[in-house]
């Protein structure tokens, strides 16, 4: 069987090919580590193979090896499964800001994602059915809920509702915002019964993508008439280490997957990527969007 040792010459095996693919080291004169741009290349981090960044963004973000589905923006995933979208409610501002130095780290997370919260609510067009989508986003604040993003998605429910359009939200998540404390708390009720609303009268598609965890598992990404996920996402309410301390017990490896959950009936179909926006059009049709 292959050692450590073997592996570790393989994978740099790999890379020198892939820096010789881009022009950056000559064949006869190494270019030294240092002078190498660590930018044009992603190392995959379930296989390990290295990828080129202008590839795997041709590629949807998807590793060419083992099919890992890489973390994604919100502009990111709606120029893939878009024809073409309108930013709503973006004029939402954050009240609750007492807690020490939240105010500084929502202004971090905006200037480093480009992004006023931590879901963009859009209406759009999927291959030319209007549609409204919400799209959550794990780079900003690991995607925790508070009190904007909860009115983001009541609002986005009442104009799908209002409109007679279907609604679709793509959930990643860590969890409730700590610094909003019991604030953060009563968004699962507010959006579940917004939701609630919603659902007597449109279709509603969750779609669970890595990682999907605490209030928004417990609230509005459980609640669809259909739910999807992307291969390998991890989803749960809280994580595997604090169950198993709680229970005392070992889970299997595979618990909390979407492989997992879509084997306990949790979720209906777990989607590539590369074949979503398909599969929603196809869904859309069926019950009679055009």
């Amino acid at each position: 069987m292959p050692n450590s040792f073997d592996k570790r010459k393989e994978e740099l095996s790999e890379f020198s090919d892939v820096l010789e693919k881009l022009h950056i080291k000559e064949k006869e004169k190494p270019t030294p580590a240092h002078q190498i741009p660590t930018d044009l290349v992603t190392k995959c981090p379930k296989c390990g193979k290295f990828l080129i960044n202008e590839e795997l963004k041709k590629n949807l973000y998807l590793c060419s090896g083992c099919n890992y589905h890489f973390r994604i923006s919100p502009k990111e995933r709606l120029d893939e499964i878009t024809d073409s979208y309108e930013i709503l409610f973006n004029d939402l501002e954050e009240k609750y800001l007492d807690f020490p130095d939240y105010k500084e780290k929502l202004e971090t997370a905006r200037k480093d994602t480009n992004e006023d919260e931590a879901i963009t609510t859009v209406k759009a067009k999927i291959n030319g059915i209007d549609v409204y989508i919400g799209v959550m986003n794990s780079f900003f604040m690991m995607g925790s809920m508070g009190s904007v993003l909860g009115m983001k998605v009541v609002k986005l429910a009442e104009k799908a509702m209002e409109d007679n359009l279907p609604l679709i939200i793509f959930s990643a998540s860590g969890g409730a915002r700590m610094q909003e404390g019991v604030i953060s708390l009563v968004q699962m009720a507010k959006t579940s019964a917004a939701i609630a609303k919603f659902k007597e009268k449109g279709l509603y598609i969750s779609i669970l993508t890595d990682p999907t965890f605490g209030g928004v598992t417990a609230s509005f990404a459980s609640l669809a008439d259909i739910t999807l996920s992307e291969p390998n996402a991890l989803i749960g309410f809280a994580g595997k280490r604090v169950i198993e301390s709680t229970i005392k017990e070992v889970l299997p490896k595979e618990f909390q997957t979407s492989e997992f959950n879509l084997e306990k009936g949790y979720i209906d179909k777990i989607v590539s990527r590369k074949d979503l926006k398909e599969t929603l059009t196809l869904i859309l049709k069926l019950h009679g969007y055009k």
